[in-house]
């Protein structure tokens, strides 16, 4: 557990003896959870400032708390303040140390980052780095199942997976941990590098490079030289997991000096799959092959394009020696089904709620998943975000594809109009094409217009909030 000396130590360099006996249980960044002993990190979010709120994390019982030299507010009386910046610990007299302790530095997020990175080296716990543009979350879920069979892991949870989170996902390390599987994501060059520094993967696995947040980094190349950043940070011993199906995953074994273990359809790979066959909503069956064995496998993941999640997965599992047995007890391990789920709905339709996210490909993925299933086909499909100069085109293809295989089409948002729009150009009938500007509009149109038996897939962009639609429309558990 995370102590006092520890917050000295990583940032000041000085150990103090007589704090090692403070534990810390928690550390947050939301004053509202903070309780007896905890570490609040006062940090400038988009809207509001933590410094703010740093009287109210001491008022539930914070013991320590970090926070930038601008500001000082919130600060009671009997605060024992040191100055991380000009004095370190210098103005450390009590034994013991009082409390609160207001630990004074130039950027809570460095200060953040720097003790995540000295709480990390103190265990011997490897860790697995997980990015690509589509999958990340649930590639990272299903690794975590893997390697629990054998391992005692950490995982990040949600989308803990940038600057922020994954410093926090570290803090929680224990003994009981050997393995960390860390989702990494960017929005810029260099972020990725950032977390590496931090957590220092041994393992590094790339699902695939795609347009998402390419309003950001502007170009398809600038973020594979993005995601790339995970497998150039890992040491010569340890293991880059690539996607052989994708071109610019595969080329980025020329940029790492770790060994290269290739996953895909394709018999080139290390670890290959083929005889793919979608069993419904009971999940996918194909048959692995690596190094002259070949396994059928059978396991509830949605759709083909779970298949590549599941390679991801089992590579791991095998770099890291595990028994295909105990491999594939993970990948039976439905907890691990994140993206898309099976929901009964109100009326007797079933909901594939796949509301986590959205980008061009994932929407595909979804809508191909819609028409192996037998049954009335309907899809409520919303903005997809952050798609820059592909934002267009991007949602016409999405619609295209739609127009093939739905009988009824819910189309959200302003970008959404784009995807009515082109499933219309591409011969779904423009009664069966509806446009809702929002997600309660959305909801009245659905209820109006589904049937029992019906399939409904529900897909946007996380800041879309679809979960809503599914919520207003899920069956209320034990209806019956």
């Amino acid at each position: 557990m995370l102590t006092l000396a520890d917050l000295y130590e990583a940032l000041t360099n000085t150990r103090v003896e007589r704090a090692a006996q403070i534990a810390i249980p928690q550390v947050t960044i939301d004053s509202r959870q903070a309780r007896a002993g905890s570490l609040f990190i006062a940090l400038q979010g988009e809207t509001r400032d933590g410094h703010e709120f740093i009287s109210d994390a001491i008022t539930r019982g914070a013991a320590a708390i970090i926070a930038e030299a601008r500001g000082g507010r919130g600060l009671g009386p009997n605060t024992h303040l040191i100055d991380c910046i000009n004095s370190g610990v210098a103005g450390l007299q009590p034994s013991p140390p009082t409390l609160p302790c207001v630990f004074s530095v130039p950027s809570s997020l460095r200060a953040l980052q720097q003790l995540a990175a000295f709480y990390r080296r103190k265990f011997k716990c490897e860790t697995i780095g997980v990015t690509g543009s589509i999958g990340k979350s649930s590639t990272k879920e299903l690794i975590a199942a893997v390697l629990r069979q054998r391992f005692g892991i950490l995982k990040s949870e949600g989308n803990l997976n940038n600057e922020i989170g994954l410093p926090l996902t570290l803090l929680q390390l224990n003994d009981s941990h050997a393995r960390a599987i860390l989702e990494m994501g960017m929005y810029a060059l260099g972020e990725i590098t950032t977390l590496c520094e931090i957590a220092q993967p041994r393992v590094g696995v790339v699902t695939n490079v795609g347009p998402t947040h390419l309003e950001r980094l502007g170009t398809i190349e600038r973020i594979a030289q993005a995601k790339a950043e995970l497998v150039t940070a890992l040491p010569r011993d340890g293991f880059a997991i690539l996607n052989g199906d994708d071109p610019r995953v595969s080329a980025m074994r020329e940029k790492t000096r770790a060994r290269v273990f290739s996953y895909g359809l394709d018999s080139r790979c290390d670890l290959w799959a083929d005889a793919i066959e979608s069993l419904g909503l009971e999940g996918i069956a194909f048959t692995l092959h690596h190094g002259g064995e070949n396994l059928r496998v059978r396991i509830p993941l949605l759709g083909r394009h779970s298949v590549h999640t599941a390679l991801a997965a089992a590579s791991v599992g095998i770099v890291e020696n595990l028994a295909w047995d105990e491999i594939l007890r993970g990948l039976r391990d439905v907890s691990a089904q994140l993206r898309l789920i099976a929901v009964p709905a109100e009326n007797g339709a079933t909901i594939l709620d796949d509301t986590y996210n959205a980008s061009p490909a994932s929407s595909l993925a979804a809508l191909n998943l819609l028409a192996e299933l037998d049954g009335r086909k309907l899809a409520v499909l919303g903005d997809m975000l952050e798609l820059g100069e592909e934002e267009a085109r991007g949602h016409q293809v999405v619609g295209g594809r739609a127009a093939q295989i739905v009988d009824a089409l819910i189309a959200v948002g302003t970008r959404g109009k784009w995807i009515g729009a082109a499933a219309r150009d591409a011969g779904l009938a423009a009664d069966k094409i509806f446009f809702a500007a929002d997600n309660a509009r959305a909801i009245e149109m659905l209820r109006a217009v589904t049937r029992p038996g019906d399939l409904v897939l529900i897909k946007g962009s996380r800041g879309m909030q679809m979960e809503q639609i599914v919520s207003a429309f899920a069956r209320a558990k034990g209806a019956h």
